[in-house]
């Protein structure tokens, strides 16, 4: 899929290195067609890093998708540059008058805190209920997953005695949905996190779908039953070295942590990992483009 971003947007490059097709502003203006219109609400400390691996993850259809790169601004990031946002972010307060074919929100290192402590919570929910009348369908990841559960269907987080760290086996519940479509009985996703929505409140709720889960990481992929909201608690998106560069840089700040599971051959976290995820993570952003955002998506909002 070519992805429409700034000509000067610093994931071009890396991006282009791996012979990732984007496709900047000049080149998209002599297409003649209706792009998708995708909004992304990065969470992430980093978020150059998270804007690069999600754009990799959307970049394999033939649609052409217009992102919007988004930022709650009453939090004050601290480890991505203040031009860097200034460039290419969008506060809401700009974008709020404007319908998205599609949306994500990602995680965010706030998952101990209860929700209503998070600093941009409030304005978070804003976007939560925005969203269900702007955007055809909203795609929540990792902690966005959790905040979109509770804010929209009351389900809980709750604190993990350890936290969950690898790359673990999940099992398909129900083949029937699109979003699943093409996965393997049983497919590799990364995790990182140190709660979890519960299994059990997630099949007890009538408007919600459990399509995948774990005997070690619990729930994964959610689905409402209106097929307008996924809750993904995993990490597919994440590229071959971010179990890596966390494991090291808790390492180095001295954090007691487990070398992550079923990631480093042997567990030897001194040799190369071993990518098992790349296939299931394209499958998801692809079913997810197609049949939830594309085949339903008004042509003209």
């Amino acid at each position: 899929m070519p992805i429409n971003v700034p000509n000067s947007l610093p994931a071009i490059a890396e991006l282009k290195k791996e012979n990732i097709f984007v496709m900047e502003q000049d080149r998209a203006v002599h297409q003649d067609i209706r792009p998708l219109r995708i909004a992304l609400l990065n969470l992430m400390p980093v978020k150059q890093v998270a804007e690069t691996d999600l754009i990799r993850s959307l970049s394999n259809t033939p649609m052409q998708v217009e992102l919007d790169l988004l930022y709650m601004d009453e939090h004050e990031s601290k480890n991505t540059p203040r031009e860097h946002m200034d460039v290419f972010y969008k506060t809401f307060e700009e974008i709020r008058h404007r319908k998205y074919d599609g949306l994500i929100i990602t995680g965010a290192p706030v998952e101990l805190l209860p929700f209503e402590e998070v600093d941009y919570w409030d304005k978070l929910c804003e976007v939560l209920e925005w969203s269900k009348s702007n955007v055809t369908s909203t795609l929540h990841i990792c902690w966005g997953a959790q905040a979109g559960l509770y804010y929209h269907y009351g389900i809980q987080k709750y604190e993990l005695p350890k936290k969950i760290f690898g790359v673990f086996d999940h099992h398909i519940t129900d083949r029937k949905h699109h979003l699943v479509r093409g996965f393997d009985d049983v497919f590799p996703a990364p995790h990182s996190r140190y709660t979890e929505n519960r299994i059990e409140d997630i099949r007890k709720h009538p408007d919600l779908t459990l399509l995948a889960w774990s005997e070690d990481a619990g729930s994964n992929v959610v689905l409402s039953n209106d097929n307008r909201q996924i809750f993904i608690s995993g990490h597919l998106e994440y590229n071959p070295l971010t179990l890596k560069n966390e494991y090291d840089r808790d390492i180095a700040r001295g954090i007691e942590i487990a070398v992550p599971e079923n990631y480093f051959p042997g567990n030897d976290p001194s040799k190369p990992p071993v990518i098992r995820w790349r296939a299931h993570a394209s499958l998801l952003f692809t079913n997810w483009l197609n049949y939830y955002v594309y085949q339903v998506t008004p042509f003209d909002w």
